[in-house]
């Protein structure tokens, strides 16, 4: 795991955002499926169930490999983290899965609910 302790700046986690977008849509499109097998389990859904989670799990991995983390667990809105730094405070840049680029961010302990824009100026940089 590499990227683990990687710190994001918003031009880097926008550069990797195709990627993780497609995984995103992986991920969303078999936690909903799992979601239905799970309420239908019977003996014969039992192996899709495990499929269906060892392919999340897998999913998952990889976006931890590029140093990002999944944080829905629902299955609905694909909520990425990404860590950072901004105005030398640990951070986590927050990008949902329908928004079209990574444009928030919200302190460690303040989780989605604190959700704030990242500052224009560090946007600016980000396109430079």
């Amino acid at each position: 795991m590499a990227a683990a302790n990687k710190q994001f700046t918003p031009q880097e986690a926008n550069k990797r955002l195709p990627l993780i977008k497609k995984i995103v849509a992986d991920i969303l499109e078999k936690g909903q499926a799992l979601k239905i097998a799970v309420q239908n389990t019977d003996s014969e859904r039992a192996a899709e169930v495990e499929i269906l989670q060892a392919e999340i799990e897998s999913l998952m991995f990889e976006l931890q490999e590029l140093g990002c983390y999944f944080k829905d667990w629902n299955f609905e809105i694909g909520l990425v983290d990404f860590p950072a730094v901004i105005d030398n405070e640990d951070v986590l840049l927050c990008w949902r899965s329908d928004e079209p680029a990574v444009e928030w961010y919200h302190p460690l302990r303040d989780g989605y609910a604190g959700r704030r824009r990242i500052p224009q100026s560090l946007l600016d940089q980000s396109m430079s």
